[in-house]
């Protein structure tokens, strides 16, 4: 991109003032800004998503929904040792990979670093990665080989993540297996939409949100790993979820024996106002809504045996079909709206760390790939077992909650 041509994108799209901080760099400066600047997918700046007087973030419009029944743990039970043959099968061909989202911080929990390097150990070290890690390896060890494991990183924590893995002789599990990527970045704004600068020489950006990943699989070269080794099915995970199953043989093979292309992990909600999103149909097809989005309603709606409609909540657990994931992988993507705490620099060079929202970040989220599948298995895991999600330092959710279901399944801390 030539100086004209930066000038005249950045005028189009009203961030002059990002030109005037580009004008002030050294030659180093001028090309990683305006590098930056070339990689900005404008079309979010389409969105209404400048403050109201409401001050209410936009909402995505949604289709009909509908409630989506789920495979139950009690139907999952009695068909166990034939759903488990048929997943232990397609891992021992080499058919199924395992990809961890892990690009975020550690913020919220007071930590700089990489989410999956926190210790939630108590009496001894015992990481997140660490922990996935160990769940990861309690398949491998049953089906005698190993599962190809993704693991998707940012801008903000690659370097710290591959250096942490490799310190850690990757906490047991063969590096050969073992493949980092980085997903997209996208860029913030204040509340009338103009890009911040996190430096003289950079723009603040953030990772995109956990649903480009298998764009950024493609971009970065990873896909090609993947079609090379045969793998069919790729299984995506949460790096907070200490407790999950990853490459589950009973998943998989429940999702095989469905035809269906996609399945997702699902958990009874706990209460009807529970803060998870829900799967279920959209328009006919599967599809999630997130709890800040259902009616009153929705949220209390029951069917004739007392059960909640709406009643399965997502654990972002799931598994994709790779032939299915390249069919939709350029088609566009719902852009969610996040009004965030943004760091940035002003024009005089003062950073500020502002203690209140102050702008918008611009996420995907894997819960608009289901919408774009034809179908969905979803499939009921016990809470207790398989859901200690890490968002929060005390309270629900939070590492305090997580130890305690983690020693309730026997793992010592």
């Amino acid at each position: 991109m030539t100086e004209k041509e930066l000038s005249s994108v950045l005028e189009e799209h009203g961030q002059g003032h990002i030109f005037e901080a580009y004008q002030k760099l050294d030659e180093e400066g001028k090309k990683k800004l305006a590098g930056q600047v070339e990689r900005i997918d404008w079309s979010i700046m389409d969105i209404p998503f400048h403050k109201t007087a409401s001050d209410e973030e936009p909402k995505q419009e949604r289709g009909k929904l509908e409630p989506l029944s789920a495979m139950e743990i009690s139907e999952i039970e009695k068909n166990k040792a034939r759903y488990e043959a048929i997943g232990l099968d397609a891992i021992k061909a080499g058919k199924v990979g395992a990809v961890l989202l892990a690009g975020g911080q550690g913020t919220r929990l007071g930590s700089d670093g990489p989410k999956g390097k926190y210790n939630i150990g108590l009496t001894k070290d015992m990481f997140i990665f660490e922990r996935l890690i160990r769940n990861l390896l309690d398949v491998t060890d049953k089906a005698g080989c190993f599962v190809p494991l993704y693991v998707m990183t940012s801008d903000k924590n690659h370097e710290e993540t591959v250096s942490f893995f490799a310190e850690k002789n990757y906490f047991g599990y063969p590096e050969e297996f073992v493949k980092f990527f980085k997903q997209e970045m996208a860029p913030s704004v204040d509340f009338n939409g103009k890009l911040y600068m996190e430096s003289a020489d950079s723009l603040s950006l953030s990772p995109n949100g956990n649903g480009g990943w298998f764009y950024s699989m493609a971009v970065t070269g990873v896909l090609k790993d993947v079609k090379e080794r045969g793998v069919e099915w790729l299984n995506i995970f949460a790096v907070d979820n200490v407790l999950q199953r990853i490459a589950d043989p009973v998943f998989v093979g429940a999702t095989l024996e469905s035809g269906c292309v996609s399945g997702a992990k699902v958990v009874r909600k706990a209460d009807p106002h529970e803060k998870v999103g829900v799967l279920c149909l959209e328009d006919g097809k599967p599809s999630i809504v997130e709890y800040y989005e259902m009616t009153d309603e929705i949220i209390n709606s029951r069917e004739p045996n007392g059960d909640l409609s709406y009643n399965f909540g997502v654990i972002l657990n799931y598994l994709f079909r790779v032939d299915k994931l390249e069919q939709i992988m350029n088609e566009k993507m719902p852009v969610h709206v996040v009004e965030k705490k943004i760091p940035y620099m002003t024009a005089d060079g003062d950073y500020i760390k502002p203690e209140t929202p102050n702008g918008y970040k611009f996420e995907l989220l894997v819960l608009d790939m289901i919408h774009l599948l034809d179908n969905c298995l979803s499939f009921e895991v016990v809470r207790d077992y398989e859901f200690a999600p890490i968002k929060n330092k005390k309270g629900i959710d939070s590492v305090e909650s997580a130890r305690a279901l983690l020693q309730k399944n026997g793992v010592a801390l």
